[in-house]
């Protein structure tokens, strides 16, 4: 940060890059020069019996190779030495980084020519001077071949760092008028270019009804995140390391002001304490049963993922054979021959096949699928939403900007996730074709409604039970792992009357949103700023930290001035315009400081539906560490929306959001508070 200039243009890379990439070449170079000298010394006495000039090219070959490789060892040293020097921001230490890169890549003809040369040497057989002994012809010939590996990964590297909007004309390319980024020119220049890319990545998807739409929004999104900010992948990655970093430091200091004021969020581990003020539906035993529902909305692939080994077989038992040669039933939608979603979806919800009331496994941008299921055990028809699982699910989810969203009940001006209200129409024509849902409830009329999903499928269900309510006042919401730009503020809490909300830790996605996205770009470029430790070191720290942790000192000597971190003056973060950073002195340095903060996308902030149990692992105490006990697993409490507004980096904000893990969770729960109160019902009862 800022981006490398190099033959001027702008790269994918910055000048701090170079260190891993030149160490690891140093380390080839090495052995590529140990080989040439030991091939050198043996073969310079047969040159001698060659002939005059094939001789003469020959030691040409071998000396020039020899000063190569030498003169590119010196140029690697000087690259990492001069690229490892000063923190992210301080690019003024690296400004020798690109005369070296220069001089090194100019370097590559003089290879490409000698290489050229040994080419016609060892494998063409048009210079007759070539040694009997079979192990130095092997090393002269690994030697071209490698040559011509290392010229490809080159050139692979540059085609990766190539940034395709590089250009000069680009270089100051800034909104002039007053209407917002999607009208400036260099806006549309880079959605452009992100919607080239989707199409080609992702042809399969063109064909999709809404393929193109999709790809516009995501595409603008794309452009608009981190425009302006001339930040580099590396810098990204680096900036999420920091920001672990200085989360749990803030983290620490939040816990002591909380030990002190005796202040903060109580989590609980006493479930009917938890429990007392909640309607009698929204219960864990509950949650847990209708999990199982939301789980089988993945068909076949859920239980093959829950069950590596054992899948398939668990899988037999239920599925049609030869269902092709069949005549289908019109309840299943887009399933395989062997109806092998349908055997999923029975074996996880462990229902019968006649339960299975119709089954879509349809899947396009904004069109989901989903199953509607008849749970006798609690008189409740089950509508299951699947949630994100191809690149089309991902797109939906992507389509994240705010529209208006009206149904019965609703507050005025109500806005919600795009893509999501989307697929919500698109599940409502599904439902009405034939009246379906009449005449399930004319079957079954003393049964009540249900809906449930996990992450997109939960966003969905929250939406579509919006739309359904003045039809089925009693319906009830499910829904586990919501993401968090899904709804106003106003509508939001609307659904805390109809939908039970279930997050597990750190779940990123609960916490994601276009909102969250920006805020996280800001907190990267802030920390960036503050931390004094060079690009390299944050990476290896990075590793460290994935195996081991984060140790104590660094959350102090990782900053140039600690209480930068967390002390804010009137509202604005001190990291902008307290501490002058010296070495941003460019145009693109301006920019990045006087627009950090500025929405790019978000003009309406979303939240979360529902009313949201938030479950936590619980610390154990000294005494439950030293005599190898300890109580309950896992704590709750009663969260708000607010409290899922900013994105977190943590080591489990990923596995905390799978399926199986919030099911673990519940079962786990549930079997503590069965032990605790001495009961004796099995789990299947549970």
């Amino acid at each position: 940060m800022p981006a490398l200039r190099l033959f001027g243009r702008k790269w994918l890379a910055a000048s701090d890059d170079l260190v891993f990439p030149c160490v690891f070449e140093i380390v080839f170079r090495i052995v590529w020069l140990g080989l040439i000298s030991c091939v050198t010394s043996t073969y310079w006495s047969v040159t001698a019996e060659c002939d005059e000039q094939a001789g003469l090219a020959v030691r040409i070959y071998l000396v020039g190779t020899l000063a190569l490789i030498s003169i590119n060892m010196v140029l690697l040293v000087l690259l990492v030495n001069r690229s490892a020097q000063g923190s992210i921001t301080e690019v003024q230490k690296r400004r020798w980084v690109a005369p070296l890169l220069v001089i090194k890549i100019l370097l590559i003809l003089p290879e490409t020519g000698l290489n050229i040369f040994g080419t016609m040497w060892a494998f063409c057989g048009t210079i007759e001077c070539k040694s009997e002994d079979k192990i130095t012809r092997t090393v002269i010939e690994a030697i071209v071949l490698f040559n011509w590996v290392v010229f490809a990964l080159i050139i692979f590297g540059l085609a990766i760092v190539f940034d395709p909007l590089g250009s000069a004309k680009y270089k100051n390319g800034r909104d002039s008028n007053d209407n917002g980024p999607t009208e400036s020119a260099i806006h549309r220049k880079v959605s452009k270019l992100w919607f080239r890319r989707f199409r080609w990545a992702f042809c399969c998807l063109r064909k999709d009804e809404f393929g193109h739409e999709a790809f516009t929004q995501v595409a603008s999104l794309l452009s608009a995140l981190f425009r302006g900010t001339d930040l580099v992948p590396s810098d990204i990655m680096a900036g999420c390391v920091l920001l672990r970093v200085r989360q749990k430091r803030e983290t620490r200091e939040m816990r002591r002001i909380r030990m002190l004021n005796d202040d903060g969020p109580r989590y609980s581990t006493d479930i009917t304490r938890v429990f007392a003020t909640s309607p009698a539906w929204m219960t864990i035993k509950n949650a847990r049963h209708f999990l199982r529902f939301a789980l089988a909305a993945y068909g076949w692939p859920m239980v093959c993922y829950m069950h590596c080994c054992t899948g398939p077989y668990r899988l037999v038992p239920k599925m049609t054979c030869c269902a092709c040669f069949r005549r289908k039933p019109q309840i299943i939608i887009d399933d395989n021959c062997c109806l092998c979603h349908v055997s999923g979806v029975r074996y996880t919800s462990r229902i019968r096949s006649e339960d299975v009331l119709h089954a879509s496994f349809k899947n396009h941008v904004f069109e989901l699928p989903f199953c509607v299921l008849a749970d006798h055990s609690t008189k409740s028809i089950v509508i299951s939403i699947r949630g994100s699982l191809s690149m089309r699910d991902v797109f939906t989810d992507l389509v994240a900007n705010a529209e208006r969203f009206d149904a019965p009940g609703m507050p005025p001006e109500s806005s919600a996730h795009r893509g999501m209200v989307a697929g919500v129409d698109c599940l409502l024509k599904r439902l009405r074709e034939g009246n379906m849902l009449e005449r399930i409830f004319n079957t079954y009329p003393e049964y009540t409604l249900v809906l449930t999903g996990h992450s997109l499928g939960a966003g969905v269900s929250i939406l579509l039970a919006a739309k359904l309510r003045s039809r089925f006042p009693d319906l009830r919401v499910y829904a586990f792992a919501t993401p968090a730009g899904l709804l106003s503020r106003e509508a939001a809490r609307y659904t805390e009357s109809y939908a039970f909300t279930i997050g597990v830790g750190d779940d990123f996605v609960m916490r994601l949103g276009v909102d969250s996205i920006e805020n996280l770009r800001t907190s990267i470029i802030e920390t960036i700023r503050a931390c004094k430790l060079p690009k390299w070191r944050i990476m290896l720290n990075g590793f460290g930290y994935a195996l081991f942790g984060v140790p104590s000192r660094d959350l102090e000597t990782t900053w140039h001035d600690v209480t930068e971190i967390t002390k804010k003056a009137n509202g604005q973060s001190p990291l902008l315009g307290e501490r002058p950073i010296q070495t941003v002195s460019t145009a693109e340095g301006g920019l990045l400081s006087s627009e950090i903060s500025k929405r790019r996308f978000a003009k309406t902030r979303l939240y979360t539906g529902g009313r949201i149990l938030h479950i936590v692992r619980r610390k154990k105490t000294e005494l439950e560490k030293k005599t190898n006990t300890g109580g309950p697993t896992f704590e709750m409490r009663w969260a708000t929306a607010e409290d899922f507004t900013e994105l977190k980096v943590m080591p489990r904000m990923l596995l905390d959001h799978l399926p199986d893990n919030v099911f673990r969770t519940l079962t786990k729960i549930l079997e503590e508070q069965k032990t605790h109160n001495g009961s004796m019902l099995s789990l299947q009862e549970i």
